[in-house]
């Protein structure tokens, strides 16, 4: 019976639902990325050929 309490008063227990809510949104953070990549990297590799030719015009 007192395993069965234990296990109730964690789970009503609401301190560690902020480490869990941040869990889970590095997860779909981190799934998305991996989804998203080519297109990601196509992005970053425009903006930085952009950067790097308008640093030549100056």
């Amino acid at each position: 019976m007192k395993e069965c309490k234990n296990l109730n008063e964690f789970l009503r227990e609401e301190e560690g639902m902020g480490t869990v809510e941040v869990i889970l949104i590095i997860v779909v953070l981190v799934g998305l990325v991996i989804i998203f990549k080519t297109q990601i990297t196509a992005v970053v590799n425009g903006l930085f050929n952009k950067i790097t030719n308008q640093t030549g015009k100056i």
